[in-house]
């Protein structure tokens, strides 16, 4: 059979018959994904409003964004400060659960289904409900409250109590939901025979915990922490339903910040460079939460 650089007739066939089979997936990628990053990209330098014609302005909205810009500063500490609590605290707390429900007790399935419902629950749908149970004057939790003798506070509607309310939200539907899982994958892998030896050896469970579970699942822990303040920075839904970034901008979040300068005040071009700084801000954590991975995590358990 005559061959030629690019392999025999059949094979070229085989190829091309792969090609039209990815085709629709290449198509949707250039067309819904990189189109649009490359757009952004170039509307990030230009002043732009939806309708309008693209103007060069250079670097004049990152300018805007650092120098100018009175909430941008504020929402992303208020970001910053989310993602930490968030982060940590539900990471600790989805540890905690993969590990109790990890444990051979009796209806195991029915508690890990119960922690897991939660996170199954939309974002909205979830927003819309605690924002119910939280209200001031007619609230599930404000009543409990009462009848026990507490006046419970304006959760969502104080500058003091916003945060953590939509903190405390965030980590009820997140702790069970796919961080446990990843959590409970990894210490199913973890080898019952290491544990066993370390028994035999004296070794009581808070040695066996921080000598062995910690150091085998420590990849695990790093993708969850990777993923969470992915996630944490990114958070919209949860505030833009239940306070729409209020009271007096105590939920202002990054993401409503570029959402309503692209939407409510049409300035897709700043909104082009508030997501470009974003992108930066996760890619430089990501890249120095791996960087520093190298002095506590163990692959070579792996």
């Amino acid at each position: 059979m005559k061959k030629s650089w690019f392999g025999t007739p059949l094979q070229r066939r085989e190829a091309l018959e792969g090609y039209l089979w990815i085709s629709p997936w290449v198509i949707g990628f250039l067309v819904f994904s990189l189109g649009p990053i490359i757009a952004s990209f170039y509307l990030s330098f230009t002043q732009y409003k939806i309708g309008g014609t693209p103007i060069w302005i250079g670097l004049e909205n990152y300018q805007e964004a650092f120098f100018r810009d009175k909430l941008f500063w504020p929402s992303l500490g208020r970001t910053a400060y989310y993602s930490v609590v968030t982060v940590f605290v539900g990471v600790f707390l989805s540890l905690l659960a993969a590990m109790l429900l990890n444990q051979n007790l009796r209806g195991r399935s029915v508690f890990r289904a119960m922690y897991y419902l939660p996170s199954l629950t939309p974002v909205v749908a979830m927003a819309i409900l605690w924002a119910w149970l939280l209200q001031p004057q007619v609230g599930l939790v404000n009543y409990l409250l009462y009848q026990v003798g507490i006046d419970g506070p304006g959760w969502l509607t104080s500058r003091q109590w916003a945060i953590p309310s939509i903190i405390l939200i965030s980590l009820w539907s997140s702790i069970g939901g796919g961080r446990m899982i990843i959590f409970l994958a990894g210490l199913q892998g973890v080898p019952k025979e290491m544990y066993e030896s370390a028994e035999i050896d004296g070794a009581n469970a808070v040695q066996r915990f921080f000598h062995i579970t910690l150091p085998l699942i420590s990849p695990v822990i790093l993708f969850n922490l990777i993923l969470g303040v992915i996630g944490s920075f990114s958070v919209f839904s949860l505030a833009y339903v239940a306070t729409d970034g209020g009271p007096n901008y105590a939920t202002w979040f990054f993401m409503l910040h570029l959402y309503y300068n692209a939407f409510s005040y049409f300035q897709m071009g700043y909104a082009s460079a508030l997501a470009w700084i974003f992108f930066v801000i996760i890619f430089i954590l990501s890249y120095l939460q791996i960087k520093l991975s190298d002095r506590w995590v163990y692959y070579e358990f792996a």
